[in-house]
Parts: C-alpha cells; structure tokens; sequence
C-alpha cells in the first residue's frame, strides 16, 4: 500500500484550517459590515436633525461631527437592542402561546404534550429546590422498597403528634412524576442515598430502566444487621 504524500497531507491541513477561519470571521465581518452602514444611514439621514437642536455658536466647532458620530452609534445600539427585546419578550411571547393553542387542539397529541411539559417543568429549578435529597422508603407496604424525595425535615404539628422525629417525604409516580404520595414517617424509617436529585428522577421517569451508577467502596448492611 501507498504511503500518503507528507506534502498533500500539509496541504489538506492548511486548507481546512483556512475554510475554518473563513467560516469563523464571515459572520463577524458581516455583522460589522451591516453595522456600519446602519450607522452610516443614520448619520447620514438624521443630521440635520442634530445640528437644529445644536446651538448656532456651536456649530461651527471642529469636533461636532465626531461627537454626531458617537451619538448615532449609540442610537443604533439602542435601536437594536430595542428591537431585540420586542423580538425576544413581545413577538417570543405570542408565538409561543399560538403555538401552544394549536397543539393542544390537535387530540391525541395534546396529551403527550401536556405530559412532557410537565415533566420539563418538575425539572425546573424552582422545583429542584424542593427537594433535598433522594431517599428509600418502605412504601406501600413493609418489604417493598420506593424511591422518594426529601422534602423537609422541620418538626411541625404532623410530626409532633407523631411523637417522634418524623421527615418528609415526597414518593412521586412513575413515568409522571408530577403526581405522587405525600409521607411523613418517622426518621429511622427513611433510608438516605448518595444519588443525586437529578438521577433520582431519571430513575423514576425511566420506570427503572436507568439506574445511576454506585462506585461503593463496601456492599452496605442490611436492616437487620445495623
């Protein structure tokens, strides 16, 4: 087989490494390009505006073009960023909530929708927040292990009439996470996890299809042994 010229191999480098650059810089040349001639029409255009508000003993100063010119890019930016801020929060907006109307109108697809926002929203940060930790609990019954949420562990009147030191616990449902069971159980019931939060709730949505990875250094004892 062929050995591959050195000198070709130089050349395809070189070659690729040029189209990368072109690529790199024509968005930005073009920007600026665009850019300019926006100020340039503006300058140009809106002058006669600027020297009526300008007083007459100072028209005739040296420097008043550069300061005209100062002022109309600072117009453009402006203007730009004006724009921007209608495009993004004004027009986003109501494009947006056309869009959303219309899916929710096409039956079957709606539901999915729905059931997908929900879960983009239970990973939201005001929801992450919530929860402290992911825990086991025996839920529903004794001998059958579920994966919950940390909550809360301040002691209030529910955990007071408990008479012991009670957590809360969120157990939401699988695949929907955004339903789920409420608990409040005693402290030594509640089995703490180094999982995180966030592959907590891949665990529950996936139904137990991903199981976050466990670098444990010893196989934990059971209940009966601690």
């Amino acid at each position: 087989m062929a050995e591959a010229d050195p000198s070709s191999s130089r050349y395809v480098t070189l070659r690729n490494a040029f189209f990368s650059g072109v690529i790199l810089v024509a968005p930005l040349c073009l920007t600026v390009w665009i850019f300019s001639k926006i100020i340039d029409f503006v300058g140009g255009n809106f002058k006669w505006l600027f020297l009526y508000l300008v007083p007459n003993s100072l028209r005739d100063r040296p420097g008043l073009d550069a300061v005209w010119s100062i002022l109309a890019t600072l117009i453009v930016l402006a203007l730009v960023t004006g724009l921007g801020y209608v495009s993004r929060y004004v027009f986003g907006k109501f494009f947006f909530s056309v869009g959303d109307r219309f899916i929710q109108s096409i039956p079957g697809v709606s539901a999915v929708y729905n059931t997908v926002r929900q879960i983009v929203n239970t990973f939201s940060s005001q929801r992450g927040h919530m929860f402290n930790k992911v825990v086991l609990v025996e839920f529903p019954r004794k001998g059958c292990w579920t994966i919950g949420f940390l909550t809360n562990t301040v002691q209030g009147e529910a955990q007071g009439r408990v008479g012991r030191e009670s957590w809360t616990v969120f157990v939401p449902t699988t695949p929907n996470p955004t339903s789920g069971f409420l608990l409040v159980l005693p402290r030594s019931e509640v089995v703490e996890l180094d999982m995180a939060v966030g592959d907590g709730m891949k665990m529950i949505i996936s139904g137990g299809a991903v199981v976050p990875s466990w670098p444990a250094a010893a196989t934990p004892k059971s209940r009966e042994e601690s």
